[in-house]
């Protein structure tokens, strides 16, 4: 499990310049993924041996709310998100601006950042000469630690920032029972993850113990379904009562995000009157990108009114809105009158068996063989000659498997999915994602030659 590190402070003091300099990227992160959030504010860098996930977070003001001046709705929900985000947070950049100087929207930041006892690293930002970067010991007077200046948009001084951030990082834990299942329930507030984690340890199956978990406010609870020993992993305090209202959970993901993590399996709720959100579909991508098994599980169906049209046409939905992860079995349940709830343990066990499937060698080869004379690889230049010689299968949880071909930069990505879809419908691979890798066999005869001297 990463470590979560949040950069606040007010606007315009250029945080989102120091995260896309720290992830690696120009410009907010885009996936190549049908379906999901394209703004994603949070990515994984590494420093120093750490690696950690870092935030970004919309600026911060904190003024009084009162009645001649009420917040505006998006005032209101900035300062919800960034409050989720430093709560969630193992360590804190507040991030100032060295050409403004010491502000009073830096003081109420700052006066925030101290009654959380959270770590809090200072960073003075643009200081991109000798005189600025003098002048940041006026931020001494935030009581937050010493001033570090830097320059986002240069690179000036970000890395003795990063070195005191990896110094006030926690020690990752282990998990202590690594042949259970972990499976995470995952979803937006009010989905019903809490009444599933309830009704699932309400049935007769022999509960050890529930223990806190390594997720903040989280509890893990293990179980023991059928001989199998199980981690549920339960993400349903990701909403703090009276703090963050209804609706404002963009920076929520990074608790499912911890969660799905350190699971096998992650159960995605979704609530069948609101239908399918847009954070329903980030979170799904972020299971995708961790390569998790899935489960799709509409919850609170029994309060749908239904006819004979209703199954298939929400059906088809769910399957539209989460069309990049076509793999993930279905099921529509009631949490709160226990509807179909007995099948969610036995599908955890079916993909978490599927998640260590391995095929041997000589079959898969088979298949390929079969696959490229039904369709020949195509590639990204015409006129390329591709060949793909063999095949195998070096891991499982997730599945990965590996084609040499003889020019695997020409291979187009259509074809990987063509692949994928064979082995699917021959193997089934139910909610676990496969990761297909090309690689040219000049590369592996390389290897090998490095091997042999």
């Amino acid at each position: 499990m990463k470590p979560i590190v949040a950069i606040v402070g007010r606007p315009n003091v250029g945080k989102s310049t120091f995260f896309n300099r720290l992830i690696g990227q120009r410009k907010a992160i885009v996936e190549d993924l049908p379906g999901t959030t394209r703004d994603r504010l949070y990515g994984d860098t590494d420093w120093n041996g750490r690696v950690f996930t870092v935030v970004d977070t919309a600026g911060l003001l904190f003024e009084e709310e009162d009645e001649s001046a009420p917040l505006t709705e998006i005032a209101r929900r900035v300062r919800a998100q960034a409050e989720l985000a430093i709560a969630e947070a193992d360590a804190i950049i507040l991030m100032v601006d060295a050409v403004e100087g010491l502000t009073t929207a830096d003081s109420d930041v700052a006066e925030v950042l101290r009654s959380t006892y959270k770590p809090v690293v200072l960073a003075a930002n643009k200081a991109d000469n000798k005189e600025r970067a003098l002048n940041a010991v006026e931020f001494y007077a935030l009581n937050v630690g010493e001033p570090i200046p830097m320059s986002a948009y240069h690179g000036i001084g970000t890395g003795d920032v990063l070195d005191r951030v990896a110094e006030l990082l926690p020690v990752v834990e282990e998990e202590d029972d690594d042949t259970a299942v972990k499976v995470a329930i995952v979803g937006r507030p009010n989905v019903g993850k809490s009444s599933l984690l309830n009704r699932l340890l309400g049935q007769e199956r022999s509960v050890v113990s529930a223990v806190p978990g390594t997720t903040r406010d989280s509890i893990d609870t293990p179980l023991v379904y059928n001989g199998t020993n199980i981690l549920l992993i339960d993400t349903a305090g990701i909403r703090r009562r009276g703090k963050i209202e209804r609706g404002i959970e963009k920076y929520s993901v990074m608790r499912a995000l911890r969660a799905v993590e350190r699971a096998d399996v992650a159960l995605l709720l979704i609530d069948a009157e609101e239908g399918v959100t847009a954070q329903d579909t980030h979170v799904a991508g972020m299971i995708l990108e961790q390569l998790k098994g899935v489960a799709i599980l509409v919850n609170k169906w029994d309060l749908i009114v239904k006819d004979n049209a209703t199954f298939n046409a929400f059906t088809q939905h769910v399957r539209d809105q989460f069309n990049f992860i076509p793999y993930a079995p279905l099921l529509f349940i009631s949490a709160k009158d226990g509807q179909r709830v007995d099948k969610v343990l036995p599908l955890v066990l079916e993909i978490a068996q599927e998640r260590q499937r391995r095929i041997p060698t000589s079959e898969l080869n088979t298949l390929l063989r079969e696959a490229t004379y039904e369709h020949p690889p195509t590639a990204i230049h015409k006129g390329a000659h591709l060949r793909i010689y063999y095949a195998t299968q070096p891991q499982v949880a997730p599945p990965v498997f590996l084609f040499f071909a003889n020019n695997a930069e020409q291979v187009h990505w259509g074809y990987g999915r063509y692949l994928e879809n064979c082995i699917r419908e021959k193997y089934g691979f139910v909610g676990t994602p496969i990761k297909i890798v090309f690689r040219s066999r000049e590369d592996k005869d390389e290897k090998d030659k490095k091997k042999a001297r």
